[in-house]
């Protein structure tokens, strides 16, 4: 296959902003591919050459793209980083000056979408000593022998500026248009959830069809998205809405990690699919040491703790063991416990399907317990009364609060699905608003006053699950202290855009446009009707959208989260009808 229909196939995402119009164009395109090509392509879609949860990384930052873009070019450094200046994008950059290069006969073979694969994991793999001139070196070879179209997007891929709009939810839309049913769609999306792998789904569906899709299983190495919790406002509506009874578990302030553990080895990630096992050595070594199977995949919640006390410390002490270096420091001073609260696979056996009581039982008697591992403190609880003390119990531990799992037959793990068989419930819940939200920064307004020559505020929007993009829902201005708002330039740097991304929905124009990537959380007094802002819009007036206000941040960067996990639109229309100032929704 040639690279050059690959890319023209982006350059036809990259003119529409319709999810519709996106999902017809690589559903055409997907048929046209073998299978292993396929698969490429849908990796190269989203800028990658594996899934999601690969740490590899390009590694080459905008200048060093340049200069493989000048040699290519023939043009001198200056001028090519002037026209960068400008454009602000080093794709755009080798489309406009590849053009102008003329045909070049000397390379006459055209560049097949092998080579480029090739080369890409060369660039990706090349390390040590003068590895960033020979990651350039590398790129100016693929650059020599492409056209301006191929050009462009090969910069943007080794920058990490991949966006055509082609989401995960898209590529499953198309997939399961190109090769299955309407019908069969939930199990394409099954197979991507227990495997986190669109490039597998995409092989799979193409060579096997449904059959061989129905037969994607859970398997230690391939993370799993993770299950989500609904919300309600107070403990009798949650036991009303289990039935009278469920099982109760202490919500740990901490971070949310998936072991996969094997014979040999342990490997912890986040919920958003990054490998942290070097953040936490000491929890990967004693999860195999406790483990009596040989191969299990669990979840559990990483709790800083006081090393005097063994008393359970805040979330922003256990992100101390986020950082990139000086980890044996990070771990002799942050010590942690995991809280064990779920098992997913052991041995062999798929334990997704199996109630919520099984699994439990089953993760019992998979573990010797430590210091270092244990199980969430649960309870079964019957009526009101008894949820509301051990709510209480939860917040005297140093708990957040408390998630109630409901205890019947089908109460089975639903992988990257939000429902009320989990029900999450905190102390502040009892207010007007019943949860924080989750938000991607889309862009930033210049402050004034003492804020001048920074951001002053940012423009924030919720992810629609439904359509695939961003929609606008604040304006947020408050909660931000200095040290914050000095780093937030460079926080922000790599996601610019020199316009409104092609799948951000909004009316306000802020003075400089981010790609969804950042993701902050934010509380605010009330969710109103907002002729301003496009988030839910139509859901609950038909000319307007929903807003949040007296927008506060929190403080708390979502590290952990990406910005398909953000707060929905469909969870913002549930919150606004839940307040006591909304009306209802046959009003």
């Amino acid at each position: 296959m040639l690279y050059s229909e690959l890319a023209s196939a982006f350059e036809r995402l990259d003119a529409t902003s319709s999810r519709l119009e996106m999902t017809s164009i690589l559903s055409e395109f997907f048929r046209s591919l073998d299978p292993g090509s396929l698969r490429d392509a849908v990796y190269l879609s989203q800028g990658k050459l594996h899934p999601d949860y690969f740490p590899q990384e390009f590694g080459m930052a905008d200048k060093l793209v340049l200069r493989a873009v000048a040699m290519a070019s023939a043009k001198p450094y200056e001028e090519v980083e002037k026209l960068w200046i400008k454009e602000g994008d080093p794709g755009t950059v080798a489309e406009l000056l590849i053009k102008g290069r003329g045909q070049m006969t000397l390379f006459s073979e055209p560049l097949t979408l092998e080579r480029v694969v090739n080369v890409l994991t060369s660039i990706e793999n090349t390390e040590g000593k003068d590895s960033q001139d020979k990651k350039m070196k590398q790129l100016f070879l693929l650059l020599r022998e492409s056209g301006p179209v191929e050009s462009k997007y090969l910069c943007r891929i080794v920058t990490g500026r991949m966006r055509v709009g082609a989401g995960a939810m898209t590529i499953l839309d198309a997939l399961s248009e190109a090769f299955a049913t309407r019908e069969g769609r939930p199990d394409v999306e099954r197979a991507y959830n227990v495997t986190c792998d669109l490039g597998l789904v995409a092989k799979t569906i193409a060579s096997g069809g449904m059959d061989a899709i129905r037969g994607v299983h859970v398997s230690v190495g391939s993370p799993i998205k993770v299950m989500l919790a609904e919300r309600l406002s107070s403990i009798p509506l949650i036991m009303e809405r289990m039935g009278g009874r469920c099982a109760m578990e202490f919500k740990y302030d901490g971070i949310r990690l998936q072991a996969h553990i094997s014979k040999d080895s342990v490997r912890l990630y986040s919920r958003r699919l990054e490998d942290l096992t070097s953040n936490f050595p000491d929890v990967a070594a004693e999860l195999r040491a406790c483990c009596k199977a040989e191969e299990a995949i669990i979840e559990g919640e990483c709790v800083a703790v006081d090393p005097s006390t063994g008393a359970m410390l805040p979330f922003q002490t256990v992100t101390h063991r986020r950082k990139k270096h000086g980890m044996d420091k990070a771990v002799e001073d942050y010590p942690v416990r995991m809280f064990m609260f779920d098992i997913l696979f052991i041995d062999g056996t798929d334990m997704t399907s199996r109630p919520f009581t099984e699994r439990r039982d089953k993760l019992a008697g998979a573990f010797e317990l430590s210091e270092k591992i244990g199980l969430t403190e649960m309870e079964v609880v019957e009526g009101p009364e008894e949820g509301e003390a051990f709510f209480a119990r939860a917040l005297a531990a140093k708990s957040e609060g408390v998630m109630a799992k409901s205890l019947h037959q089908e109460s089975v793990y639903r992988a990257g699905s939000r429902g009320f068989l989990w029900i999450k419930y905190k102390k502040d819940y009892e207010a007007a608003l019943t949860d924080s939200f989750d938000l991607a920064v889309v862009g930033a307004f210049y402050g004034m006053g003492k804020r001048a020559g920074k951001y002053g505020a940012l423009l924030m929007a919720i992810f629609d699950s439904d359509t695939g993009r961003y929609s606008t829902v604040c304006k947020l201005g408050t909660g931000f202290d200095d040290a914050f708002l000095d780093n937030l330039p460079e926080m922000m740097e790599s996601h610019l855009s020199k316009g409104r991304p092609s799948d951000v929905d909004a009316q306000m124009t802020p003075d400089i446009w981010f790609f969804p990537a950042v993701v902050l959380e934010v509380v605010a007094a009330e969710i109103s009707l907002s002729p301003i802002h496009t988030a839910a819009f139509g859901v609950v007036k038909e000319d307007a959208g929903l807003g949040l206000r007296f927008p506060r941040f929190t403080g708390r960067v979502r590290s952990d989260k990406g910005p398909e996990q953000c707060t929905t639109a469909a969870e913002l229309a549930e919150m606004y009808w839940a307040q006591d100032t909304a009306d209802g929704p046959d009003s």
